[in-house]
């Protein structure tokens, strides 16, 4: 019924090109009629933003060095109504169509849904948002609209990146703005995400608090994007997440580092869990720790050419193995990825572009993760050609 609902209302705006300039309009056979949009309505369209956002690609996978199959498919699609109401008010929404519409059973809203919400500003410097919102936890990576990122790094794909609660906004000054967010820790219940845990107690309210950052020095050449996150994910039971974005813009060159640290007293990830297996340990991992590393170097190589290269690697740690055995070692895995892509951007003041990318991963497992749980290293990669526009409808 909702989708149905969008794209029904994406026929009635393009109806109004032929209707909005009179409330009523002569048919064929010489009767008037009213126009499906009145021009009262009209006006309040102007205001509305209806965005498709998609990456469209032709995907070849690889395992190992061996090629595995390709597909052409659908990498992204979320389509976002944006808009302002009020003076004062604005909404937002957007819904992911590569996700299954799966409600939730701590926020009552779709998983396929990233955002819902509604935000009112009550002074220049002073707004407050209401709904599903975007956890705003720093790096630029997580920052970026989903359709322009390849393959993300461990922490921000295994992570509930859109959670529901309040936004306070500061802006300081043009050039400082400070949110604070208080929002579910989850959209699942507990025995949902870590089934029963011995000794551990589900908390009543598990409740995150996000403080964020963002600062632009030198007129915008060196901008910071960072965080500090504290969730409740049971009695007694936290996750603490820091995450440090910079960025430096010269001419034709940005330079992006992100730093991400989550220490999690359960496996928020499920990462080091999954590694482990249920005979050793058969519930989700306590006292586990992801350390991350991401760097994108971007360059404007001709009008209409960009060339990239990310570089990321993320470290999983587990102080809480139950393991007393003299090979101990809380480090198990190190994940690398590389992902060179060039960019063709064919039209001037549009945001349309053509890319070919190539996310190489590869996962190298300490010598106590292969003879403790049975992992072994291995590597994949993917060479993509497509197209990424979020593309303005309305």
């Amino acid at each position: 019924m909702k989708r149905s609902f969008i794209w029904l209302l994406s026929v009635m705006v393009a109806l109004t090109s032929v209707a909005q300039t009179e409330r009523q309009t002569y048919d064929t056979i010489g009767k008037y009629y009213r126009s499906l949009i009145s021009a009262d309505r009209v006006k309040l369209l102007s205001n509305v933003d209806l965005i498709a956002n998609m990456q469209f690609a032709w995907n070849n996978n690889f395992e190992e060095g061996k090629y595995v199959k390709s597909s052409f498919a659908m990498n992204q699609f979320r389509l976002e109504i944006k808009g302002k109401v009020h003076e004062k008010v604005y909404f937002r929404f957007r819904d992911r169509y590569t996700r299954l519409p799966d409600p939730q059973s701590v926020d009552n809203i779709s998983r396929s849904t990233d955002l819902a919400f509604i935000r009112i500003d009550a002074s220049p410097k002073w707004s407050f948002s209401f709904g599903k919102l975007c956890a705003d936890w720093g790096g630029y990576e997580f920052d970026y609209n989903p359709i322009e990122i390849y393959e993300y790094n461990d922490i921000v794909e295994f992570a509930d990146n859109f959670l529901t609660g309040v936004q306070a906004s500061w802006r300081v000054n043009p050039s400082h703005e400070f949110n604070f967010q208080a929002l579910n820790s989850r959209t699942k219940s507990f025995e949902e995400l870590y089934g029963s845990i011995p000794g551990v107690e589900e908390a009543k309210f598990p409740l995150a608090l996000v403080a964020n950052w963002r600062g632009s020095f030198r007129e915008g050449k060196f901008t910071t994007l960072w965080s500090y996150s504290s969730f409740l994910e049971a009695k007694n039971k936290k996750m603490h997440y820091l995450a440090l974005g910079n960025q430096l813009s010269l001419d034709k060159v940005q330079i992006t580092y992100d730093f991400k640290w989550s220490d999690e007293d359960i496996d928020r990830k499920t990462i080091v869990t999954d590694m482990v297996p249920d005979n050793l340990y058969p519930y989700a991992a306590e006292d586990v720790t992801y350390v991350e590393h991401w760097l994108q170097v971007k360059a404007r190589i001709a009008p209409k050419w960009t060339i990239s290269a990310i570089g990321m690697v993320s470290d999983a740690y587990w102080a809480g193995n139950p393991d007393n055995s003299p090979g101990k070692d809380k480090h198990l895995r190190t994940a690398w990825g590389f992902i060179p892509s060039v960019e063709f951007y064919p039209f001037k003041n549009f945001n349309l572009y053509f890319f070919g990318s190539a996310i190489m991963r590869s996962y190298n497992y300490t010598d106590y993760a292969e003879t403790r749980f049975g992992q072994a290293d291995f590597s994949r990669a993917r060479i993509q050609i497509g197209l990424i526009s979020p593309l303005l409808v309305l």
